[in-house]
């Protein structure tokens, strides 16, 4: 039994030492040799990889899209509290007896731009 157990492991080596000189000499003047299973993403197919690749550029574009639509917000709001301001004054200069039509088109301008800030948070 014993003799068979080590011919069984002489036959091994003799089956994976060309196997393994094979693969070195394949790897000569390429660079070390990267061992399966190694790397950026561990035990993945060039197929995952490239989804995985996809998402994460996916995920990058989402983000730069929520900061582009958060500046625009800010920016939106801030000509709300100006256009608003502008109104305020209007109807301090007139009186019960005048209505200016500058009143109605700031108030008719501000639910635009109120409504459009509403839809771009809708959108989130």
């Amino acid at each position: 039994m014993r003799s068979k157990l080590c011919a069984l492991a002489v036959l091994l080596l003799l089956i994976t030492s060309p196997l393994s000189m094979t693969s070195f000499g394949q790897n000569s003047g390429q660079g070390p040799a990267q061992l399966p299973g190694l790397g950026p993403s561990p035990g993945l197919t060039p197929d995952d990889r490239q989804d995985e690749q996809r998402a994460k550029m996916e995920r990058d574009m989402a983000k730069r899209a929520n900061r582009e639509r958060q500046a625009q917000l800010q920016r939106d709001a801030d000509n709300l509290l100006k256009l608003a301001t502008q109104l305020k004054q209007y109807v301090d200069k007139s009186n019960e007896n005048t209505l200016s039509l500058d009143v109605v088109k700031k108030a008719e301008e501000i639910e635009k731009l109120a409504h459009s800030v509403k839809e771009k948070m809708k959108a989130n």
